[in-house]
């Protein structure tokens, strides 16, 4: 038996020779060469574009809660209005983020208007559409959880934060008690001594003191009173706040609920089409094996009649 020779290296001296002779440079040809072998990645579609958009922009906002975690926590290290701007800056991301998410649910619903405007028209459709739709649920499902989280993390500093306001308030209403019932004792002692032999010029300017600490328990109550409206005021911000991101809470878990009800619509319908492309598939088996045997039948038929009129003949 003859031995093979091994001509690959003469080949590609060929397809070199040829390629230079076709006007192809050096490194024209090692580029087309490296293109059969390094396959070029597909290009993302706009979809997935926005999507990884979508999740750098939650990600720089979890990046920004972090770096100003203790900013925000500690009351020590900021003051209440720098506090008040980081708290404004994490809303405006919320909302970037939460408007992104938006913009690709209004792309999916379109998405879904498409296929079914092609069910109507009777085009074919092998069910890869029905696939990609619930591809793009999950992906907005898995961002509307990712910016969740993070605005989880957030409701736990200022929660923190509120309740270390409310703390800083009730002390110091407690504390001014004890101070404003102290002149109170004081006129008591002052007649006391103005019953004393000897001291009625005492006695006569009594009245005199007890008015002026009537008026310092009444600019101290006033104070007191000033500070704990500004603490309400304050407090009924971040409650109202607070319930609005509640509200936006609630409303996310609503949307996932219903994200994943019709994630669940779309595999089974997805499973329907596979069962069906499988049904597809046998009965086109059984219909090349009947082929199949037909035609091998009629050549037979056909040889044996040539030959019988041959024969005949």
């Amino acid at each position: 038996m003859a031995r093979t020779k091994d001509r690959t290296e003469d080949f590609k001296d060929a397809i070199h020779s040829v390629a230079l002779s076709l006007g192809f440079s050096e490194s024209k040809l090692a580029s087309t060469m490296a293109s059969f072998i390094l396959n070029k990645s597909p290009e993302r579609s706009p979809f997935i574009k926005a999507s990884l958009k979508t999740l750098e922009s939650i990600e720089a906002l979890n990046q920004f809660i972090v770096k100003h975690r203790k900013d925000y926590v500690d009351l020590h290290r900021t003051t209440e209005q720098e506090r008040d701007s980081i708290e404004h800056e994490v809303s405006m991301f919320i909302k970037t983020c939460k408007d992104q998410i938006d913009i690709l649910k209004n792309k999916i619903v379109d998405d879904e208007n498409i296929g079914s405007s092609r069910s109507w028209l009777g085009l074919k459709d092998d069910g890869s559409h029905a696939d990609v739709v619930a591809h793009k649920h999950g992906v907005v499902l898995i961002l509307s959880e990712r910016l969740h989280s993070v605005t989880a993390h957030f409701d736990q500093l200022r929660s923190v934060r509120f309740q270390e306001a409310v703390n800083r308030a009730m002390p110091r209403r407690k504390s001014r008690r004890p101070a404003v019932s102290k002149p109170s004792d004081s006129p008591r002692s002052d007649q006391m001594d103005a019953q004393r032999p000897g001291e009625q010029a005492v006695a006569s300017s009594a009245p005199a003191r007890i008015q002026e600490q009537l008026d310092n328990e009444t600019r101290t109550l006033q104070l007191e009173l000033s500070t704990l409206l500004d603490a309400v005021q304050e407090t009924e911000t971040k409650m109202v706040e607070m319930s609005a991101l509640n509200h936006l809470m609630s409303t996310h878990v609503l949307q996932q609920a219903q994200q994943i009800e019709h994630l669940y619509e779309q595999a089974v319908e997805a499973t329907k089409y596979v069962e069906g492309g499988n049904k597809e598939l046998s009965q086109a088996i059984d219909r090349n094996s009947s082929s199949r045997t037909f035609l091998l039948l009629f050549l037979f038929v056909l040889t044996f009649s040539i030959l019988f009129l041959d024969w005949y003949s």
